[in-house]
């Protein structure tokens, strides 16, 4: 870790910046477990209490989360997606789902039209990792790997508001796609044809692709 020492001015800000580049630059992981309280006092060359200050802040800003007997982990990147999961435990699940249709039907459209060589690369190892997920019956993987898929085409986009987004919302993604996994009962919902319209440049094809396919985890959300 490269935690530089703190000077004496406003010891709380400093520590409250240099514990988010830690967060922002993933030197700290999402779900990950940060140093001990002592630790970081040790490294940054401050006060306990100057430390316990910082991360309760950080907490409040929805980055860290706090565990009881347990330590503190990384809960999101950023202010925005902090504020973004806050506001999300209190959505309903078909809430969620038609800010994801949204985002994603855009995704596809715009991905089609300005991919690159490597772009179509990214989303079909993407696309065959989610396969082989699926065919190896491991929902955890499979939801990591349909969220890396989207995450893919979002990329593709190269719109960075949007990628960052996407990003912020992923949490709540990941949620979702698992509901509409355990709702949809092995019923297998292919992604090709968005792979293949966005390989190809059709924007218009992407688009209804994308559409299809959230239309059928709709379906089995609503009937749920």
């Amino acid at each position: 870790m490269s935690l530089r020492t703190a000077q004496r001015a406003s010891l709380v800000d400093q520590v409250i910046d240099q514990l988010k580049e830690q967060i922002t630059s993933g030197t700290w992981p999402m779900n990950g477990k940060i140093p001990t309280e002592t630790v970081l006092a040790e490294q940054l060359g401050v006060g306990r209490n100057t430390v316990r200050e910082a991360v309760r802040a950080l907490t409040h800003a929805g980055l860290l989360e706090c565990r009881q007997g347990d330590g503190t982990y990384v809960r999101a990147t950023s202010e925005l997606s902090g504020a973004m999961l806050r506001r999300l435990r209190q959505a309903e699940q078909l809430e969620i789902f038609e800010v994801r249709r949204a985002l994603e039907v855009e995704s596809a459209r715009l991905a089609a039209t300005r991919r690159t060589d490597e772009d179509i690369q990214h989303i079909e190892a993407a696309l065959a990792e989610r396969d082989r997920a699926w065919e190896l019956d491991d929902p955890d993987h499979f939801v990591e790997a349909d969220l890396a898929f989207h995450m893919a085409v979002a990329h593709a986009t190269h719109n960075l508001v949007l990628i960052d987004l996407y990003e912020d919302f992923s949490a709540a993604l990941r949620a979702s796609i698992t509901a509409a996994g355990t709702s949809l009962n092995k019923s297998y919902i292919p992604h090709d044809a968005i792979a293949r319209a966005i390989a190809a440049g059709d924007a218009s094809a992407a688009e209804r692709a994308g559409h299809a396919c959230m239309e059928h985890i709709l379906i089995a959300l609503t009937e749920s």
